[in-house]
């Protein structure tokens, strides 16, 4: 089954910067629109950023001018370069691959919604 891990969080002071990951490791990705979720202690998933199959991006308010999403597409993955981090960026990120979408390895392949297990980030003031 296709598991998407995402890695690069951590804690950091307020102002700073960390890069997130996001991939699908031994498999290939066809027409997958990557989102960016988040999910705060005690507080409801809240959509973070995206990039869709054709390249075009999408930022909440809260991140919009901190955050850049993009992806390499040799590695197969998409990154999330969080800058000018905040307290109220805290909590748990995931990524999301969106139907439709397929991952394919050794010729066989998954069709529709994948999720990752997240990565923290925490900033502390």
């Amino acid at each position: 089954q296709v598991q998407l891990v995402e890695s690069g969080g951590g804690s950091v002071q307020a102002g700073e910067s960390l890069r997130l990951s996001c991939t699908a490791p031994g498999f290939t990705s066809i027409s997958c629109g990557i989102y960016w979720y988040r999910q705060a202690a005690g507080q409801q998933r809240e959509w973070v950023s995206s990039i869709s199959p054709d390249g075009s991006t999408s930022y909440a308010d809260s991140v919009k001018g901190r955050f850049t999403i993009s992806e390499d597409k040799a590695k197969d993955t998409v990154y999330l370069q969080m800058n000018s981090l905040k307290p109220e960026d805290t909590a748990m990120y995931s990524c999301k691959a969106n139907s439709p979408c397929k991952y394919c390895s050794h010729d066989v392949c998954w069709s529709g919604d994948f999720w990752g297990q997240g990565t923290q980030v925490t900033v502390s003031s």
